[in-house]
């Protein structure tokens, strides 16, 4: 496991950085993933001292223009730049559950390996979950509809709005599941 670093400072939310001890603050970044070929979500969450700041999320989009190996090198290039950009310590990532549609599913499977190869590369720690655990962590019931949980991220992050697209909502509940269920 990699150690956090260690920031003095945190631009944006200043209800968050004035909250913190300025000197040596141990901070955990985290990287949520919602995988999928067409859309593949990201979002990147802040925890010290017990509170959470979003710190950016995103969406990769594929066209079905593009070859299927180009989709998957647009989400690989696009992810790797993420993680170039905002340095996560860990990643949190919904696992793949059986749907009724098998090329729907063999299309998210293979978008996730491509992420959890871009993650090993880059030594960055995953964490993977299913989606009543993701839906239980961010509301306290694996029963929740996504507006419930999209709601909740909102609340636990202090947004003024809900996270859109969906799936960059999706990303930041994958990385506040994260920061819940991991182990210290």
């Amino acid at each position: 496991m990699q150690s956090s670093t260690v920031f003095s400072h945190f631009p944006g939310n200043t209800s968050f950085s004035s909250s913190l001890n300025a000197s040596n603050v141990r901070v955990l970044r985290v990287l949520g993933i919602d995988p999928g070929l067409a859309s593949t979500g990201w979002g990147v969450v802040d925890f010290s001292n017990n509170r959470y700041r979003m710190v950016n999320y995103g969406v990769v989009e594929t066209t079905p223009e593009m070859t299927h190996g180009e989709r998957l090198c647009a989400i690989y290039n696009r992810l790797q730049a993420v993680i170039q950009e905002y340095r996560p310590h860990e990643a949190g990532m919904e696992t793949l559950y059986f749907a009724k549609n098998a090329s729907s599913a063999m299309n998210v499977a293979e978008a996730r390996g491509v992420v959890t190869l871009c993650l090993t590369q880059n030594c960055v720690q995953l964490g993977e979950y299913t989606p009543n655990t993701i839906k239980q962590s961010v509301t306290g019931t694996a029963s929740a509809d996504k507006k419930l949980v999209q709601d909740y991220v909102k609340l636990l992050l202090g947004l003024e709005t809900v996270p859109k697209p969906d799936h960059a909502a999706d990303a930041l509940a994958a990385a506040l599941t994260h920061i819940h269920l991991r182990k210290l």
